[in-house]
């Protein structure tokens, strides 16, 4: 690493280059961010994990600018073009878009006009008119026909040389670089639908005739409108400046003007002033414009990209740190129409223990035969929570799930709705086979939901994090870089919480920093031969893990009950001997030191402070030994459906629900309300003061309270708020509010639902049905009447009653 590499990332960050120099170190040597973060606190001088992968990310992007670089450098060099100035522009090149305004000049390209026609001996011409504007156009290129050459008459001549100049006034890096920042502050996108796309192309109705300066646009209105081009609903023009007032007189733009100074160009009535003039004009309209039109999209969609992957990111990793019911038997229904209901039971380790299917929904309605099914198995295996999947019939199968509660109430059954994205990916992937051989890949899937609800983060590691599907138009973005964050996020939430190294499986150890896929596999396959591990030294009998994976993992994972008290903690081996010190100095034993707060308060670090183990470490220590093993995670609860609202029409402005946040964008947060359709809470509906993220207020998971400001069913539109004292919108009214137009987006690659429109479950590319849409279950029957009574005494569970 080079050092102006490490002086830029200490002042990007605001840090010590010592610190960047001593991570950069780290991270070379095989480290990973949970565990510098964690344990190498002293060496960074504190880095937290936010830095340290801003600075892991900065420092991916200047190697590659120092790549390039190189590359440029000895491109020029075999050329013989390179001398100390052109070597100093490059060395001294901050950005990738720099580096290439300064390499175009000198880039490998096929032949174009400007080179044949210095190969016809027409650059003297350019030079002559521009650097003396008093001669005449037509006389000077007279001195230049030459038709074995290709130059046919005088306006050939004219015609090379404004090439030439052309070419000169667009690979000028200084110029190009000051026009892309002055079109970037002073232009705007341009959207107009294309003709007959109205119908088809209504969910981009926002977008039909729009315009916005770029440096205002936010990112999920960048990304709705190339989404609208690349579906050819929508043309897009980059607008270099504001729109000229009316009856203003025409003449050269700001940007022609700027052109023209830079090589003092100036209409001062001389002969060739005209004919530079309209080289000018000719250069900025079909060269420089042009590419600084793509530059632009390309800045745009960078920065919309940026931003879709922080949020889907941010998302990610709320949802991996939602509250776990905990070690509890719980029934997953994955709900169905036709199919039926898929249900699975797993015990308080999340063992398949009992599956079936029931048909409650229409066509076969056979509600009363499903209830006794379901109190059956409850019954059966001391259920205690009902995880019900999202999907299509999910209001159906919760109804379903209210009546067997109020007709048991012994069972104390508890019923939560929970996300079902990426259910279906799982349930047809390798490792689901593999961990459940024996059942249908249908009822795998309710498997996962009914784990997902006792631990979401243990469960949805088994899941490609892009297909959890809580971003906005995933699919647009870069593969790369969305795998890469999405895969950071799962790292540090997996690490945060700790592993139980003798229950998770091999996608979850294989999150543990320092242990990798074969890893993972080799644990599980010493833990199945051997039994359960009783000690953190007991993993170096691993095949494969060796010190430096040792080193990276044993904080990470954790042993409840081992031998040693201090492995179910986060306190790293490394680290025992301090504990140790403790103990000597206080004399006491481990049993009366682990969770003893009156005491460990009392404690004082800086005496347990070492040249090897300093304050912060120390500190840590202290700290973990008084909840050693604790959970990070929020304490679990449930959210209530409002009776009777069970699909968007039952909806009515001003009504009070209670929902559960299920994604949250740049522009608001999508609340799922139990009607099949989630609900958009705009940010400006969020808070009565300005809020700049939505995050600030709520994130995925939480239960809120909201109101209905507005219900647009053709659209499949529900405006909703936080402000409880907002007034709703009058029955009839056709306002919108903050469900409208691409605020509504969402992208979701695992989640239901095909559609692309606003407030729609799931994205391009979504999994299985869109949710809704189907008839609600009729049923005649009530609980308690005599049939069902007649169906449970058949099953022998009358006594619940």
């Amino acid at each position: 690493m080079t050092t102006s590499i490490a002086q830029r990332i200490a002042e990007e960050l605001g840090v010590r280059q010592n610190q960047v120099n001593a991570a950069v170190e780290l991270l070379d040597g095989g480290s990973t961010v949970p565990f510098i973060a964690r344990y190498r606190k002293e060496v960074t001088g504190e880095l937290d994990d936010a830095q340290l992968r801003t600075l892991e990310e900065r420092l991916r992007y200047l190697r590659e600018l120092e790549e390039r670089r190189s590359t440029i450098l000895e491109s020029i060099r075999s050329q013989g073009k390179l001398d100390d100035a052109l070597e100093a522009l490059i060395n001294g090149a901050d950005s990738k878009a720099r580096l290439e305004d300064i390499y175009l000049p000198y880039k490998p390209k096929r032949r174009t006009k400007a080179m044949i026609a210095r190969e016809a001996g027409l650059e003297p011409l350019a030079d002559l008119l521009l650097g003396d504007p008093s001669h005449d156009p037509q006389t000077a290129a007279a001195g230049f026909v030459d038709a074995g050459k290709g130059v046919a008459d005088p306006a050939a001549a004219l015609e090379g040389a404004r090439a030439i100049l052309v070419e000169r006034f667009g690979e000028n890096a200084d110029l190009i670089g000051a026009l892309r920042e002055q079109m970037w502050t002073r232009g705007r996108i341009v959207s107009k639908m294309r003709d007959g796309k109205a119908e088809d192309g209504a969910k981009f109705s926002d977008y039909f005739d729009f315009s916005e300066p770029y440096a205002k646009l936010p990112s999920h209105r960048i990304l709705a409108m190339f989404r609208g081009e690349k579906e050819e609903v929508l043309d897009l023009v980059m607008e270099p400046d504001e729109p000229a007032a009316e009856g203003a007189p025409a003449g050269p733009s700001i940007f022609e003007q700027r052109i023209a100074a830079a090589f003092g160009i100036s209409d001062r009535g001389r002969p060739a002033d005209k004919w530079l003039g309209d080289t000018v004009r000719w250069a900025w309209r079909t060269r420089i414009l042009v590419h600084l039109g793509l530059d632009l999209r390309t800045r745009l969609w960078a920065a919309a990209e940026e931003e879709a992957v922080r949020v889907f990111a941010m998302n990610l990793r709320d949802l991996l740190l939602a509250a776990p019911a905990g070690t509890r038997a719980t029934m997953g229904l994955d709900p169905g129409y036709r199919t039926g209901v898929k249900v699975a039971v797993v015990d308080a380790t999340g063992k398949v223990v009992a599956h079936d299917t029931i048909y409650p929904h229409v066509p076969h309605n056979r509600w009363n035969e499903s209830l006794a099914t379901l109190a059956k198995l409850a019954q059966a295996h001391h259920v205690e929570l009902i995880a019900i999947g999202n999907g299509t019939a999910s209001r159906e199968t919760d109804k379903l799930a209210a009546d067997l509660i109020k007709l048991a109430p012994q069972l104390n059954l508890t019923k939560i709705v929970v996300s079902e994205a990426g259910a279906s990916v799982y349930s047809a992937s390798a490792y689901a086979s593999q961990e459940l051989p024996s059942l249908d890949v249908s009822i795998r899937g309710a498997v996962s939901i009914a784990r997902r609800l006792q631990d979401p983060l243990a469960e949805l590691v088994k899941i490609d994090p892009k297909s959890i599907g809580v971003g906005q138009y995933q699919h647009d973005l870069s593969e790369v870089k969305l795998s890469r964050s999405l895969d950071a996020v799962v790292e540090d939430c997996v690490n945060g919480v700790g592993v139980d190294v003798n229950t998770a499986s091999a996608p979850l150890l294989s999150r543990v920093s320092g242990i990798s896929t074969g890893l993972a596999e080799n644990i599980v396959l010493h833990r199945d031969a051997n039994g359960p591990f009783r000690s953190r030294t007991a993993l170096k009998e691993v095949a494969r893990l060796g010190p430096k994976a040792f080193e990276q993992c044993a904080g990470f994972l954790r042993i409840p009950n081992g031998d040693n008290p201090l492995d179910a903690s986060s306190v790293h081996p490394e680290a025992y001997p301090v504990v140790q010190r403790i103990l000597k100095n206080n004399g006491i034993e481990m049993p009366k030191l682990i969770g003893n707060g009156s005491l460990l308060r009392t404690l004082k670090p800086a005496e347990y402070a070492d040249d090897t183990f300093g304050l912060p470490t120390v500190t840590d220590i202290i700290k973990e030994l008084e909840k050693p093993g604790r959970d990070p995670r929020p304490a679990f609860k449930t959210a209530s459906f409002k009776d009777g609202v069970e699909k968007i029409g039952d909806l009515q402005p001003g009504m009070l629900l209670e929902g559960v946040v299920t994604n949250v964008a740049a522009f608001g947060a999508f609340v799922d309300i139990g009607v099949h359709q989630d609900g958009l809470v705009h940010v400006s509906a969020m808070s009565r003061t300005f809020v700049s993220d939505p995050r600030e207020v709520v994130k995925s998971g939480d239960v809120v309270k909201v109101k209905v400001l507005d219900v647009d069913i053709p659209r499949k539109r529900i405006s909703l708020t936080l402000r409880l004292e907002d007034e709703a919108a009058p029955a009839g009214s056709a306002r919108q509010g903050g469900g409208g137009g691409d605020r509504g987006q969402r992208g979701g690659g695992g989640q239901r639902g095909g559609g692309t429109g606003g407030g729609q479950r799931g994205g391009q590319g979504g999994q299985g049905g869109q949710r809704g849409g189907q008839p609600r279950q009729q049923r005649s029957e009530p609980v308690g009447n005599s049939a069902m009574a007649d169906a449970l005494r058949r099953a022998g569970l009358d006594k619940l009653r």
